[in-house]
């Protein structure tokens, strides 16, 4: 089966840049509504116990912990965003890893963007957190970490399954160490002349 030509790098680019910019704009304006209407540290039940919004803001990391260290999340997020960044410019070119990091950045920029401009200031900001589903985790969250942590268990299973970023999918060999019968190194790693793509 042929697979799809892998995405060319002005593509892959376009298609991170683009899902970075949706996931950071819905966590804002998801963020500047939670502000708007409600209210300070008070339970507003919207599904009972499944779904409860609970405004807080949050100088740490998951669970609050590290308040005293906001600025280390801070960097941890820009290095982050670096490397995407960079990844995105050099090397990829597979249709999956660009979706997935795509939206790992949205997630990263929508909470660097709190570490860098809400109060107390640079570079110590309070990410603001709202949602909260207790039969889940013991946590309160926002639109950035469902995406940030979605998308870190797809970037584990993206190497899992052995897809590089430039759409070739690893060599799997054999117990005696040699390819698999019938793919050679070069098979495993095109079609038709062609990288494996994710597709």
């Amino acid at each position: 089966m042929t697979g799809r030509a892998p995405l060319h790098k002005a593509a892959a680019g376009a298609v991170v840049a683009i899902l970075a910019a949706t996931v950071l704009a819905a966590d804002q304006f998801t963020k500047y509504l939670a502000i708007q209407n409600l209210p300070p540290e008070q339970a507003v039940k919207i599904l009972g116990d499944f779904l409860i919004f609970y405004l807080v803001r949050n100088p740490g990391a998951a669970f609050s912990l590290g308040e005293g260290v906001t600025w280390i999340f801070t960097i941890a997020l820009a290095v982050v965003a670096v490397v995407i960044v960079w990844l995105t410019a050099t090397r990829l070119r597979s249709r999956l890893w660009a979706v997935v990091l795509g939206l790992l950045l949205g997630g990263v920029l929508g909470n660097l963007t709190d570490r860098a401009f809400r109060q107390p200031g640079f570079p110590v900001g309070h990410v603001v957190d709202f949602i909260n589903t207790p039969w889940m985790m013991p946590a309160i969250y926002n639109v950035a970490d469902i995406f940030i942590v979605t998308m870190m268990i797809s970037v584990a299973l993206l190497v899992l399954i052995g897809l590089r970023l430039d759409g070739t999918r690893e060599v799997r060999a054999a117990k005696d160490g040699r390819p698999e019968v019938g793919q050679s190194e070069d098979a495993a790693a095109h079609v038709d002349g062609r990288p494996d793509a994710d597709r």
